[in-house]
C-alpha cells in the first residue's frame, strides 16, 4: 500500500512557525520508527509537502534538500525508506496547482509511482488542506493530532469534509500500530 504523509506536524515536531534548516528540524518521538515500520511491512512511503518558506525567501532549495536528506539518513538508519518526497515551494498567492489542498503534489506521487490512481492510497496530515487534498486525490485522508492536528479536529465535526471519513489518531506511529494491526483497515 502507498502511503503518502505530511513532513511538518506528522513526521517533524511544527509549531506554525517555519522550519527554516535542517538544524532546526526535529522527529516527533516515535515517527522515525514509525516510517521504517511502515516499510519493513512492504508499504511505500511518499512525501507531500507545502513548502513556500522558499517563496517568502526563508531558506532555499538547497536548505530543503539538506531538511530531506537528514529525514532520509534517519529513516534509513532505523531501517525504512523514503521512496519520493514532492514539494510545493510556491507562495500562496502563486496559485499553482501543487499547493495543497489541491492535487499537483499527489499527481507528482502517482506519476513517480506509475499509478493509475491513488484509490488504495493513504493521506495522512495534520491540517485540513491535506486531508482535501488527499481526499480529492483518491486517497483515504487520515488525521493526526500531533501538529496542527488537534485544532484540525476541533473544526472537522463543525466542518466536516463532504463525503469522506477521515480516522483520527494520536500520532504517526499510532496510525502505524493500527494500521499493522489490521484494526479499521
Amino acid at each position: 500500500m502507498l502511503i503518502i504523509l505530511d513532513r511538518d506536524g506528522v513526521i517533524n515536531e511544527y509549531d506554525g512557525n517555519y522550519i527554516c534548516s535542517a538544524d532546526e528540524w526535529h522527529p516527533i518521538p516515535g515517527s522515525i520508527d514509525a516510517v521504517a515500520r511502515l516499510c519493513s511491512a512492504g508499504h511505500r512511503v511518499a512525501i507531500a509537502t507545502n513548502q513556500s518558506g522558499i517563496a517568502r525567501g526563508y531558506y532555499d532549495t538547497d536548505e530543503l534538500d539538506a531538511m530531506h536528506e537528514k529525514l532520509e539518513r534517519m529513516v534509513e538508519a532505523a531501517g525504512g525508506c523514503i521512496d519520493f518526497i514532492a514539494y510545493c515551494p510556491h507562495h500562496p498567492d502563486d496559485h499553482c496547482d501543487c499547493r495543497k489542498p489541491l492535487t499537483g503534489l499527489l499527481e507528482q506521487i502517482r506519476s513517480h509511482f506509475h499509478l493509475t490512481s491513488l484509490q488504495g492510497a493513504i493521506m495522512v496530515g495534520d491540517s485540513r488542506k491535506d486531508l482535501e487534498a488527499g481526499f480529492a486525490g483518491g486517497c483515504q485522508p487520515v488525521l493526526v493530532r500531533s501538529g496542527n492536528g488537534k485544532e484540525t479536529e476541533r473544526h472537522l465535526d463543525a466542518r466536516p469534509i463532504p463525503g469522506a471519513r477521515v480516522t483520527i489518531y494520536d500520532n504517526l506511529s499510532a496510525f502505524t500500530d493500527a494500521l499493522l494491526s489490521a484494526e479499521g483497515w
